[in-house]
């Protein structure tokens, strides 16, 4: 059995018997999701694609797009080391655990380690970081992550951080982020691979990736996720096959496990479209059973208090960073969003 197939056997046969979410949950619901043709802008499937929504982590994919655009024009190189600053010492979890010591004294890392515990860590201390080095401020750095995602294309989203930190001005839309993945594998495909990378460890600080569907959906080869209780599970990803390449976004998942279900369930039926556009009795998207299965598989998760290792922030519930040890990886996907978005 390949492995999309371990993701879609249970899924589907559960989609005759939640044809649609429950009324209570619809109350509180902060899902919205697109589907993408990435090489030529075809929006596949959409649902509230336009409802503002607050991106947690996936703002990390604006701020490591500055980052490359640094690198293009000369600014910094890979090899450039950036020194930590008090301010960026306190960051709340996650965290890559960048500090000073009482002489003043702080922790350096080089662009290409800011880059990798950004797309595996989601660290909200590089982010901050990364803000002070290419803004001079963070105020100052969102502010022009803002005004380069409106020249993106991006009309919906603010940026109020570099990390995705709880903050009531930060907003955006599943088709702005798919918008914004589209433009880092279009703009920057020699940095791409980041989003790929499994692991990254600084110190005694280890993580893995929280994108669970790489290399357990074929294709599937990046890139962000991201996590807050205000936004609920987010994850915005790609794959391709056969050359065609989609684009994949889901906001305010109930669990991770259940947005990667759903994320899977939406880029398998991706694949399943294009091959059946030949068959004139083709199941397309628009008489698809369900086109949403996140809720009916975790219902009422979000009114659960915070397990471990979630922490408050803010008043809000964010993730944290966790070793990574057979403990953590037994926990599943619950565990393994851990630390991204100031949470996940």
């Amino acid at each position: 059995m390949t492995a999309a197939g371990r993701f879609f056997l249970p899924i589907l046969a559960a989609t005759a018997a939640f044809a649609f979410a429950a009324p209570a949950a619809a109350q509180q619901d902060r899902y919205a999701s697109i589907v993408m043709d990435a090489n030529t802008n075809e929006v596949l499937l959409e649902e509230q694609a336009d409802a503002r929504r607050f991106p947690a982590s996936l703002t990390k994919m604006m701020t490591l797009y500055m980052i490359f655009e640094a690198l293009e024009r000369g600014e910094i190189t890979l090899d450039t080391r950036w020194t930590a600053s008090r301010n960026v010492s306190r960051q709340p979890p996650s965290r890559l655990g960048l500090a000073c010591n009482r002489r003043g004294v702080c922790d350096t890392i080089t662009v290409d380690q800011a880059i990798r515990a950004l797309a595996v860590q989601s660290a909200n201390d590089v982010a901050t970081l990364t803000a002070e080095r290419l803004g001079g401020s963070e105020a100052r750095f969102a502010a022009n992550m803002t005004a380069r995602a409106r020249e993106l294309g991006l009309a919906e989203t603010r940026f109020a951080n570099a990390s995705g930190l709880p903050d009531e001005r930060h907003r955006t839309t599943a088709r702005d982020m798919a918008i914004l993945s589209q433009a880092l594998w279009r703009d920057f495909p020699q940095y791409y691979h980041y989003f790929q990378t499994p692991t990254f460890s600084w110190r005694r600080n280890h993580g893995r990736n929280h994108n669970r569907l790489l290399g357990e959906v074929t294709g599937v080869d990046g890139i962000k996720t991201g996590y807050t209780r205000a936004s609920g599970f987010n994850l915005a990803t790609m794959a391709e096959r056969n050359g065609r390449r989609v684009i994949v976004v889901v906001l305010g998942g109930e669990t991770s496990a259940s947005r990667n279900a759903q994320v899977a369930y939406l880029v398998e039926g991706a694949f399943e479209e294009y091959a059946r556009r030949d068959d004139a009795n083709a199941v397309t998207y628009a008489n698809m059973p369900t086109r949403r299965l996140d809720m009916r598989l975790a219902p009422a998760s979000t009114q659960a208090a915070a397990p471990a290792p979630y922490a408050t922030y803010g008043g809000m519930v964010v993730e944290t960073i966790a070793p990574l040890n057979q403990e953590l990886i037994g926990q599943g996907d619950q565990a393994e969003d851990i630390s991204e978005e100031g949470g996940e």
